[in-house]
């Protein structure tokens, strides 16, 4: 039996609604379109990103983080172009057992990231699926033209930086599924939180506009995503493991299980901000991460040539199975 759940427009106009209210372009949802301008000298930087239920959160997962990690992965990536969040338009794809409970829970998670990261939902499409429930976000972003890093600016002798610590994710989604057993109840507690609700790095990113040569977000995994720059910079690059920063929860659970070095490195879900940079703007670099209260370190070079990225340990070179989560 289906579950109790609003019609298309009643959802739209009980729950959706005001999730739009205050932004003149969204008309209320009463409209097939937005309309979005950005301010004079600026462009608008757009991402979509789809989250699958059983491939990015599990049934049991709270409705409103579920909604909060939606649009959150994608604020990640404005960071990493170094925009301001502007709008963003949601798609619900949704199985019958869906219901107005998990809905309403899910437009309050909404709610209040909104607040949080002062952005509006402005458009979308609800639909019904015999199959998964999907949530596709489009999130749209401001930043001065031509200002944004991309992926391809990366040049030999640039440093390698990221923020804050990883492995976090790739850690939380096996102590979420009960795969570390091994690990404390805080350091579990720790490491799902980081899984289940990143922290787009947008004051950081901004602040990087004009510093970083090459940005992107670490969503698929460290080594992998550094290699994507790479590819599109046309260089290689050089990482040392042991000065990628690990938090404390992850440092013991390394302890224990020292096989889980390539999940850390390759694992994703951190969306941390990875960048290049010239050793010139090393101070540059130090001053940005302190005004974002986010923690900055270098973690290896760019090297001309190709070959992706190479991963050293105390002067050795580490295979790794793999370089990053793939989706097919």
């Amino acid at each position: 039996m289906a579950a109790a759940r609003l019609g298309e427009f009643e959802l739209i106009a009980t729950l959706l609604r005001p999730l739009a209210a205050g932004f003149p372009g969204a008309f209320a949802l009463g409209d097939d379109t937005a309309r979005l301008a950005p301010p004079p000298g600026e462009e608008l930087v757009v991402k979509t990103d789809a989250l699958v239920c059983g491939v990015h959160f599990l049934p049991a997962h709270d409705p409103g983080l579920v909604a909060r990690k939606a649009l959150r992965v994608n604020l990640s990536d404005l960071a990493a172009a170094g925009a301001r969040p502007l709008a963003y338009q949601l798609a619900l794809v949704l199985p019958d057992a869906i219901d107005d409970v998990w809905l309403t829970a899910f437009c309050a998670g909404l709610a209040d990231d909104q607040k949080t990261y002062g952005i509006a939902l402005c458009g979308g499409d609800t639909t019904s699926t015999p199959g998964a429930l999907t949530i596709v976000i489009t999130a749209f972003g401001t930043a001065p033209a031509g200002a944004t890093p991309g992926r391809g600016g990366a040049r030999p002798g640039d440093g390698v930086f990221v923020s804050g610590t990883i492995g976090d994710g790739a850690l939380g989604l096996l102590a979420n599924t009960g795969r570390l057993p091994q690990a404390s109840a805080a350091d579990r507690a720790f490491l799902d939180d980081r899984y289940l609700l990143p922290q787009p790095r947008l004051d950081l990113g901004q602040r990087l506009r004009g510093v970083a040569s090459a940005c992107m977000d670490v969503s698929d995994g460290l080594v992998g995503d550094l290699g994507h720059i790479c590819d599109r910079s046309g260089v290689r690059a050089v990482i040392d493991a042991d000065a990628v920063p690990l938090s404390a929860a992850a440092r013991a659970v390394l302890a224990r299980r020292p096989d889980l070095l390539e999940t850390v490195l390759s694992g994703g879900d951190d969306y941390e901000l990875l960048f290049t940079a010239p050793a010139a703007r090393a101070a540059a670099i130090t001053e940005a991460a302190g005004l974002a209260g986010v923690p900055v370190v270098a973690i290896g070079r760019i090297e001309a040539g190709s070959g992706g990225v190479t991963v050293e340990q105390g002067g050795r070179r580490l295979a790794l199975s793999r370089a990053s989560y793939r989706h097919r």
